[in-house]
């Protein structure tokens, strides 16, 4: 996936991607994170997902960061939120109360604009991108995160010769292998999972497993010999 095949899909209407409901992973694990009321959070490559409202409801100040203006308008205007949009320097901010969505190519997010954020997100951002992409957006994520931000991350095992991403299989291995030099990985689930995603079968897959991490940032010690 790149950045015009992302735009077109939105300008088509080619959306299959979306959820209609709030993701049951983020309901069920989001409370591990310790995330406290008011605290900043991220939401990456967000669309219109509606996991933004529930992180929103749970008292967070919630950020997300998308480049189609669609998706973004979308996501405010069905959701019947008074919001507004306004400049900054080469940056479009759309904003509601403690909601935020940065209209930016992810690759230009900076540390300053992610200062505070204690939690991130990330159902469908990673498991996006083919695999050239992966490690150029987790090492941005990790120098554009504080130490304190913890990350709640879904991916997707299954043959990929099966189907063609999006969403790509990114195996456990390479979750390691990307992050883990970084942060203490935590697998807190692992189920088998194409029963849940019907239209993956119509495209050729026979397995699926879905598997949940929780990201703990390895905290680097520092002191005198």
């Amino acid at each position: 996936m790149n950045t015009d095949y992302w735009l077109e899909s939105w300008k088509q209407n080619k959306i299959g991607f979306h959820q209609h409901e709030i993701n049951g992973h983020l309901s069920s694990f989001w409370k591990q994170l310790n995330a406290e009321d008011q605290s900043q959070v991220f939401v990456p490559l967000c669309g219109k997902s509606l996991d933004l409202l529930w992180l929103h409801q749970q008292g967070h100040h919630v950020i997300g960061a998308e480049i189609s203006a669609i998706a973004i308008r979308d996501f405010f205007v069905e959701n019947k939120l008074i919001f507004n949009s306004r400049q900054q320097n080469d940056l479009q901010v759309w904003e509601s109360e403690h909601l935020t969505i940065l209209q930016d190519d992810f690759f230009k997010l900076t540390a300053h604009q992610l200062l505070d954020v204690v939690g991130v997100f990330d159902r469908a951002a990673l498991v996006a991108l083919p695999i050239k992409l992966r490690q150029k957006y987790a090492q941005h994520l990790i120098n554009i995160l504080s130490e304190k931000a913890k990350i709640l991350l879904i991916a997707f095992e299954y043959d990929q010769s099966q189907m063609e991403g999006p969403p790509f299989a990114v195996h456990e291995a390479e979750i390691h292998e990307l992050y883990g030099n970084s942060y203490e990985i935590k697998l807190l689930l692992n189920q088998e999972a194409l029963d849940n995603y019907p239209s993956f079968r119509g495209r050729g897959l026979s397995r699926l497993t879905e598997k949940v991490y929780l990201l703990t940032p390895i905290v680097k010690k520092t002191g005198y010999m």
